[in-house]
């Protein structure tokens, strides 16, 4: 990945597969005068192609196992934060679903994509709020699963999720002239670098930080820590392979896959542990010492 000035999505979308890109080309696809490696997937009629097959199936997958883990979530009647993992699992879905494409490259019409695109941002940073809100709960500071903490996390990812959403949208539709100088080399877009690329870090790290408190000085444990560290660095290896790899398996397989495919199978993976991490610490599963009930 080529390094870039604060706000340029220039090198970023050469090297990358990224749904920012789709409201940044005129084509309002992952093609753009930004050039690298074409994604060239299954030949369909009409000149069009289905690219990225791999991130669509590991998408279903993911979409099938984060409802499993939905569904093992509302047997842990006793667990702490249970309807805010939920909720969690629940964005993620939303995003996997937006990822089939607009990543997934499928053959689609360009306001379509571009509406997808928007959801597809806003859930991002919407969904990570929601994972940094969980760690949060842990604390207990409000009763979990209670309105109030439930509706305090609805509405503050919605304000995150209509705010970054209604930018996202405004840059590929060109509802107003704010973000016209985007599709201008270097597609410089601030508000979206900020919203995309940091924000979403920043709520990963306060969660890593708030559960490892949690865990260590509060819990006194430390085996979760090795699920919660494993999540960490399996997200870690997912944007690596995608900013970093992705040009490298684009040009070896003739822009058959690229990095974004080991993207979504990390982030998966990632979720997956972050969801081991919390069935761990959450109170139905601490061992309870029995006491004598007489003496010999």
């Amino acid at each position: 990945m080529g390094s870039t000035n604060f706000g340029n999505f220039e090198a970023f979308c050469r090297d990358s597969t990224l749904p920012v890109c789709n409201v940044l080309s005129t084509n309002h696809n992952q093609t753009g005068p930004w050039g690298g490696c074409e994604l060239r997937g299954i030949p369909l009629s009409g000149g069009r192609y289905l690219g990225n097959l791999g991130s669509i199936l590991l998408c279903g997958v993911a979409i099938a196992v984060s409802g499993f883990l939905l569904l093992q979530s509302e047997k842990k009647k006793a667990a702490v934060g249970r309807r805010e993992m939920q909720l969690f699992l629940l964005s993620y879905i939303i995003i996997e679903i937006c990822e089939i494409f607009t990543v997934g490259e499928f053959p689609l019409n360009s306001t379509v994509r571009i509406a997808f695109t928007g959801i597809h941002i806003g859930m991002i940073i919407a969904s990570t709020w929601i994972l940094m809100l969980n760690a949060v709960v842990g604390y207990q500071i409000l009763d979990d699963g209670t309105p109030l903490s439930l509706g305090l996390m609805l509405i503050s990812a919605g304000i995150l999720l209509v705010g970054t959403g209604y930018i996202t949208l405004d840059t590929g539709f060109s509802w107003t002239t704010e973000f016209t100088s985007s599709y201008d080399q270097p597609y410089r877009n601030i508000a979206l670098y900020v919203l995309y690329q940091l924000a979403p870090l920043v709520f990963l790290v306060a969660f890593y930080v708030l559960e490892a408190v949690l865990v260590l000085r509060i819990l006194g444990e430390v085996r979760p820590m090795l699920y919660l560290t494993a999540a960490a660095v399996l997200f870690a290896l997912g944007q690596i392979f995608n900013y970093v790899i992705s040009p490298y398996i684009c040009d070896g397989t003739a822009g058959r896959i690229d990095g974004a495919l080991f993207q979504t199978l990390f982030t998966l993976l990632s979720v997956v542990m972050i969801w081991i991490f919390w069935s761990s610490i959450t109170e139905d599963d601490w061992p309870i010492a029995t006491q004598p009930t007489g003496y010999p």
